[in-house]
């Protein structure tokens, strides 16, 4: 069952929350930069996984908390770039044939490789992301980013960067 919603990916009562993150082990920006002040210790072994060559985009790591497993989400190799549709296309097709095994019952997704990605929501991920994610039989969710959400992330990057 896909599910669009307005609100935002930490609000969501999904047991597993997607991080979308590159291969290099950097996450200072966007999403990414918030689960890293959120879970501090899932950045460690993040970064840990792409020194090793362990994180490469297709393969979906999952970290689990008390409270909520993050799934990882290559949607890029090197932060500096864009990220690449073929990249969103072969973690979808990953997470459908894993879900299952993994024990994921419910799920959020951001919108995959939009924001500090670059790709096109409407006419590039949105399909995609209909395509694998519409069959299942679990509940998924894709909050979708507004320019409200992008202010607000400038707004409290430019206040934590005076503190």
């Amino acid at each position: 069952m896909l599910i669009y919603v307005q609100t935002s990916l930490f609000d969501s009562s999904a047991q597993v929350l997607v991080n979308t993150v590159n291969t290099v082990g950097a996450m200072g920006k966007g999403i990414a930069l918030q689960f890293k002040k959120l879970y501090p210790d899932m950045f460690k072994e993040y970064r840990h996984f792409c020194e090793t060559g362990d994180l490469t985009v297709g393969k979906l790591w999952l970290y689990k908390t008390p409270t909520k497993w993050i799934l990882n989400f290559p949607t890029k190799k090197n932060w500096r770039n864009k990220s690449k549709i073929e990249y969103i296309e072969a973690g979808l097709k990953k997470f459908v044939e894993t879900y299952q095994e993994r024990g994921i019952e419910s799920i959020s997704f951001p919108q995959l490789g939009t924001g500090n990605g670059g790709l096109d929501w409407e006419n590039e991920v949105k399909p995609l992301m209909e395509k694998y994610l519409r069959p299942l039989p679990i509940k998924v969710y894709i909050h979708l980013y507004s320019k409200k959400d992008l202010n607000l992330e400038i707004l409290n990057n430019a206040v934590s960067r005076k503190g």
